[in-house]
This record gives C-alpha cells, structure tokens and sequence, in this order.
C-alpha cells in the first residue's frame, strides 16, 4: 500500500547561489560523499531529501544527514537511512528517482509499506 508520494524541483543556479552565501550548508545538508559530488547531483539530491519529507508528512523533523543518497553502479539512486528517519520508514520500501537537466533538477518519493 502505497503510504506517500513527494516530489520537488531545485533551480540549479539558485541554489548554488545558497551554498555560496551559506557555506556552513553543504555540511547541514550533505554527507561527506555526497559533498564530493558536482552542485547539479547536490541538487537533485537536495530535491530527494524535500521529497522524503513530504512522502512521510514529517515536515521540518527530519535530520538532512539521515538520509544520503547513493548510485548503485547501475546508476539507479537509492536513500541509505540512519537514525530517526530509519525508524520512521522501518518496514516500508522507499522508492526514488532523480534528475538534472536544463538547469533544474528534480526528485519523486514513493513510500510503500510491505
């Protein structure tokens, strides 16, 4: 059963301009790989995490670091949880999708529980 669905879309260039002006946000917002990473694959995972926290109707609870955003070496994305957000998607499968281009990068969540 289909639990939540969250979606979300960043302006490239206008975040950019955020971590630029706020560099303690990268930390905030991204673990230490997903920081080696190019600002448009930050983006679109930036969008992720928006679109997890509107899956699971958490609003401004969720800790950024607890969910990071890795490749299979398919390219397929996927969360790995830690902490409060494990508990609170313990038992369901999440799924995600991303993408960048054209200057906006965008992510879709689905959240099933098994």
């Amino acid at each position: 059963m289909i639990e939540g669905v969250g979606i979300d879309v960043v302006d490239i260039e206008r975040f950019t301009e955020s971590l630029r002006r706020t560099p303690a946000l990268a930390e905030r917002l991204f673990t230490p790989k997903e920081r080696e990473l190019s600002i448009s694959s930050q983006a679109a995972r930036f969008a992720a995490k928006e679109a997890l926290a509107k899956a699971l109707n958490a609003g401004k609870s969720l800790l950024w670091l607890d969910a990071e955003v890795v490749n299979h070496e398919s390219g397929k994305p996927e969360f790995i949880f830690r902490g409060g957000i494990a508990d609170l998607v313990d038992g369901s499968v999440v799924h995600l999708s991303i993408s960048h281009d054209a200057g906006i990068a965008s992510a879709i969540v689905i959240v099933e529980r098994v």
